[in-house]
């Protein structure tokens, strides 16, 4: 495999789609060794079909706002790969939303949905419209608006989307809603619905938890363990609060969260009702933490910088991509943190990563350590088929076992001569052999 010559015809393809074409980099240079031990990948043309998706779609979405005027947004959904199950990824509304970061992210779904075991392919959505700042009935319009556009390429065996940035439960609910009008069927078509109608127990919370399930097995390598911890967490959404939550019930000290406005430094713990105003916080829609200094005396905001200055045992990007760059990973190494687990989708920039793999640190990417929230989707679309609704513990425990069976496959492909274990490794090689395996196996289609 000719590295550079592939991500030179990308960049010729694809000008300008910069988190793209750094996903597919990473990933190719972790495959190298074991693709080219399989030369009927080579002859298969694997890698050249891998790295564009099956198909995109883009549409206008128009919509009246209160006022009673007229607005245009852009729509998209990447399909990427359906090698092993349904296209599966979350709809992300927020004013940066383009065509190269859900490509990326739909790029990083394929390996990541591959890692829970689940039988689910990569796809990724969103639009440029930001719920912020709207009224529900304006969410509701426009979301309404985006699924007449998109319907007929979503079905529970065909397309399941689920939330991400600016999607929650309520517009979830208003896109089944419309789907379900439309195609006058009631499916597991979108998950992270409400329970009311077929959601899920715990999976607002899954992918903070099972983050934390994955960064306790990497400290147990060590015979480390969470407990008497200090974490710091970036954001302070969905994220960042089942972070937040599960690290203090496993005994760490949660000491920060941050936002666009700057980060918070409570050295008294993040935990009880200052979790809970989390979600308060984001539930403004006014996107910032500074208030929570004010609300919670003896704690510290830090306007317009990153918490990574702040010494910690544990380090959770918990935001958006690349919020971890290599000037923040210098002082997380000379800080001496134990532990990097990239909650966020691509939290950390490929100098970030190479320092931490340099310095033999433990540090998990996220496809891997934040799988929790998808192998979630993937329970709750289990639910749907059989018309059951598990218990908060039975989701729990089976949340546990596809976080702990990921870290096993990450150890078994990342680990390394010298017994350090490369996480970004293990979890690009785990993921891209199960799908190659799955397109040999069904032809050149």
């Amino acid at each position: 495999m000719n590295i550079e010559r592939i991500i030179s015809s990308l960049e010729a393809k694809h000008p300008g789609e910069s988190e793209y074409l750094q996903a597919v980099k990473e990933v190719l240079l972790s495959i190298e060794d074991i693709y080219n031990q399989h030369p009927e990948f080579e002859k298969a043309k694997i890698i050249e079909r891998l790295v564009e998706p099956d198909r995109i779609f883009t549409f206008r979405v128009t919509w009246v706002d209160d006022k009673g005027e007229v607005q245009t947004n852009l729509g998209y959904r990447v399909q990427f790969n359906n090698a092993i199950g349904p296209y599966k990824g979350g709809i992300r509304f927020h004013a940066s939303v383009n065509l190269s970061i859900l490509k990326f992210l739909g790029f990083e779904q394929t390996f990541k949905n591959a890692l829970t075991t689940l039988p689910m392919g990569g796809a990724k959505g969103g639009s440029d419209f930001s719920p912020r700042g709207k009224s529900d009935a304006e969410v509701m319009r426009f979301c309404q608006a985006f699924i007449l556009e998109l319907w007929r390429q979503l079905g529970p065996d065909m397309d399941v989307p689920a939330g991400d940035i600016g999607v929650g439960g309520r517009e979830v609910g208003y896109m089944y809603g419309m789907y379900k009008k439309l195609t006058r069927e009631c499916t597991g078509t979108f998950t992270g619905k409400g329970l009311e109608f077929g959601g899920s127990l715990i999976r607002p919370e899954a992918t903070g938890f099972g983050g934390l399930y994955f960064v306790n097995q990497m400290l147990q390598t060590k015979g480390l363990e969470m407990k008497g911890k200090t974490v710091a967490i970036s954001g302070f959404g969905n994220v960042a609060w089942g972070a937040a939550l599960k690290a203090t019930e496993m005994g760490a000290k949660v000491i920060t969260i941050s936002g666009p406005d700057g980060y918070i430094y409570d050295p008294d713990g993040i935990s009880g009702n200052k979790i809970d105003y989390m979600l308060e916080l984001r539930s403004t829609g006014n996107d910032i933490v500074a208030p929570y200094a004010e609300e919670f005396p003896g704690s510290t905001f830090v306007p317009d910088k990153r918490p990574w200055e702040v010494k910690a045992d544990i380090a959770l990007p918990c935001a958006t991509q690349n919020e971890l760059d290599g000037n923040d990973a210098r002082t997380l190494i000379a800080n001496k943190v134990l532990c990097v687990g990239e909650i966020s989708n691509m939290g950390c920039t490929p100098e970030a990563i190479d320092l931490f793999i340099e310095h033999k640190m433990m540090y998990a990417p996220g496809k891997a350590v934040n799988a929790g929230g998808v192998g979630t989707s993937g329970l709750e679309m289990t639910q749907n088929a059989m018309h059951i609704s598990w218990s908060a513990s039975e989701v729990d425990e089976k949340l546990h076992t596809i976080m702990h069976g990921i870290h096993a496959q990450c150890v078994k492909y990342g680990t390394e001569a010298d017994g350090y274990i490369n996480y970004v490794k293990g979890a690009n090689i785990a993921g891209f052999m199960k799908v190659a395996h799955a397109m040999m196996g069904q032809g050149i289609i």
